[in-house]
């Protein structure tokens, strides 16, 4: 009678000491391993893609928030400041230069639905799901001083965004409809709207600094003048717009990052097709911001990839 015994060798799987690596039986048959040669394959691209990704443009990343990070701004004055809001409510003010945190402000119960510092640079402005509109100081407090809002403003319904005026005290906010709001007073001088939906984004145009847009659900970009105190041009695309920015060098020129994946800049003259269709993203794109100069803007989107486009090119370089 035949009895088959399984016979293991303890040198073959028991480590000689703590530090040395678990050895893991293989069989190395090709029969066995019909996709060896994709998954490696697949590895290899991963690792080039990586290597690309952590190439010459990335500096470094800002480690600091619990949440995820839900809005941005940039300071008006100084290049190495930059703040950013979390869904968590809280706000964070960070130092380029340091790479480093310099202040955090629980600001809000909810998310942090945007932000904009005030033109001078001295405050800033956050709004919340909470309802609430709340303009902080910009330097930290005294020793001693408690961490409190400079002043703050009760909506009646939760705001999607904010933005604030280029050279006077008054900033806009938007959410049902569009409100122009007085830094000094609690109820908004005007209130613009155009259509039913929810708004998600509101830009002061830089130049003609009464000018603003807003992008909306419902498909639409819709520009108004503040000295009006009515909306002045709709435009419907196919898909929803997620923002708007505006062409710091000129005034009638705007981008807008739309949800079918591509960028579309407009000249507000002529609203009946694009001046330049941006292509390059297999996603919605979800932001984009223009430089200083305003021969090129920058895009993110939900493909997991930033681009920066020049104005005048259909794809980015």
């Amino acid at each position: 009678m035949r009895v088959k015994v399984l016979s293991r060798n303890p040198d073959d799987y028991v480590r000689e000491t703590k530090l040395d690596l678990q050895r893991v039986p293989r069989n190395y048959d090709p029969v066995l391993h019909p996709f060896e040669v994709p998954r490696e394959y697949t590895r290899a691209l991963n690792a080039t893609k990586l290597e690309r990704v952590f190439a010459k443009p990335f500096l470094s990343s800002l480690d600091g928030h619990r949440d995820g990070v839900n809005c941005m701004a940039k300071h008006p004055k100084s290049l190495s400041t930059v703040l950013s809001g979390a869904c968590d409510g809280e706000v964070k003010i960070w130092n380029l230069t340091k790479r480093q945190c310099i202040r955090t402000i629980q600001a809000h119960e909810g998310f942090v639905r945007g932000m904009c510092a005030r033109f001078c640079g001295t405050s800033f402005f956050t709004v919340g799901d909470d309802k609430t509109v709340k303009q902080w100081k910009m330097e930290s407090p005294e020793y001693g001083e408690e961490e409190e809002p400079i002043h703050m403003i009760l909506g009646k319904t939760v705001y999607t965004g904010i933005d604030h005026h280029w050279k006077e005290a008054v900033f806009a906010t938007c959410g049902q409809q569009v409100d122009i709001w007085d830094e000094q007073r609690t109820s908004p001088m005007c209130s613009l709207t155009w259509g039913f939906d929810s708004i998600s984004s509101v830009k002061f145009n830089p130049i003609e600094t009464y000018l603003l847009g807003s992008c909306a659900s419902d498909r639409n970009i819709v520009l108004y003048d503040m000295r009006k105190s009515t909306p002045l041009k709709k435009v419907i695309l196919n898909m929803r717009t997620n923002t708007i920015c505006w062409n710091p060098m000129e005034a009638f020129i705007f981008t807008a990052a739309n949800e079918d994946y591509n960028l579309y800049t407009f000249d507000m003259r002529y609203l009946e097709s694009p001046v330049m269709v941006h292509m390059d993203h297999v996603s919605a794109v979800l932001d984009v911001d223009y430089s200083p100069t305003g021969k090129e803007f920058v895009s993110a989107s939900f493909d997991k990839s930033v681009r920066i486009f020049p104005v005048d090119k259909g794809h980015s370089r």
